[in-house]
C-alpha cells in the first residue's frame, strides 16, 4: 500500500483509538470516585483530574482516586486527536485549508496538554487553574471548529450526510459549551456536550474513512491533496 494511502487510514485508526481511551478512562475514573458519588450531570470532567481529595470548589466536594489516569488521558487525548487530524489533513487537504486545520489541531493538543498538567482546582500552584481553564477553552473551540470545517470544506469526499453531521455536531458542541455556566445542576451535561461532540465526530470520521477505503477497488488509491 502506498504511503499516501496509509496516512488517512492511520489517521482514522488514531481518532477511533483516542475516543475509546477517553471514554474508558473517564468511566474508570468516575467509578473509582465514591464519596460523594461522581455525577455526570453536575460534576465537570476536569473534577476527575483534581489530585486533592476533599477539595471544595463551586459547591462541589471533589475526590478522584484515579486522577492520574484522567490527567494522563487528557494529555493523550490532545496528542492523539491532533495526530489523527493532521494525518488526514496532510493527505486530503492542500494550501490554506491544510494549514488552518493543522494549526487548529496543534492548538488543541497544546490546550489539552495544559489541561492534563494543571488540574482544575483553585488549590493548584500559581496560575494553574487559569492555565487549565484557558487550555480547555482553546482545545474545545479548536476541536469543534475542525468538525465544522470537515463538513463545510467537503475535502474528505464523503457523503452529504457526513458533511451535515460534521457541521451540526461541531456547532452543537460550541453552543453546548456556551451554556456550561447556566446552572450548577446541568454544568456537567453541557460541558460533555462540548467535548463529546468532537469525540463522536472522531468516531464517525474514523469509521467513514475506513469504510470508504474498504469499498474501493483493490489497488485503487485514496484521494489526496484535494483543493478546498
Amino acid at each position: 500500500m502506498p504511503r499516501t494511502n496509509r496516512l488517512p487510514l492511520a489517521g482514522a485508526v488514531v481518532l477511533l483509538l483516542n475516543a475509546v481511551q477517553w471514554v474508558l478512562s473517564e468511566a474508570v475514573s468516575a467509578i473509582a470516585w465514591t464519596s460523594p458519588p461522581y455525577s455526570y450531570a453536575t460534576n465537570y470532567i476536569s473534577d476527575l483530574g483534581v489530585p486533592d481529595c476533599g477539595t471544595h470548589y463551586q459547591g462541589r466536594t471533589i475526590c478522584s482516586p484515579d486522577h492520574t489516569l484522567m490527567n494522563t488521558s487528557f494529555v493523550v487525548q490532545g496528542i492523539l486527536f491532533a495526530t489523527g487530524v493532521v494525518l488526514l489533513a496532510a493527505t486530503l487537504l492542500t494550501g490554506r485549508a491544510r494549514l488552518i486545520v493543522i494549526a487548529l489541531a496543534t492548538a488543541h493538543a497544546v490546550g489539552f496538554v495544559l489541561v492534563g498538567l494543571f488540574h482544575g482546582s483553585p488549590d493548584g500552584p500559581g496560575h494553574s487553574l487559569a492555565l487549565h481553564v484557558g487550555g480547555a477553552s482553546v482545545a474545545i473551540l479548536c476541536a469543534n471548529t475542525i468538525a465544522i470545517l470537515a463538513g463545510s470544506l467537503r475535502n474528505l469526499q464523503l457523503p452529504r450526510a457526513y458533511r451535515v453531521f460534521s457541521i451540526t455536531v461541531g456547532t452543537l458542541g460550541l453552543l453546548s459549551e456556551a451554556f456550561v455556566g447556566a446552572s450548577t445542576s446541568t454544568a456537567g451535561i453541557f460541558e460533555r456536550g462540548g467535548v463529546y461532540s468532537w469525540l463522536l465526530w472522531s468516531v464517525v470520521t474514523g469509521v467513514s474513512v475506513l469504510v470508504g477505503y474498504l469499498r474501493r477497488p483493490v489497488g485503487a488509491r485514496m484521494p489526496e491533496n484535494v483543493p478546498a
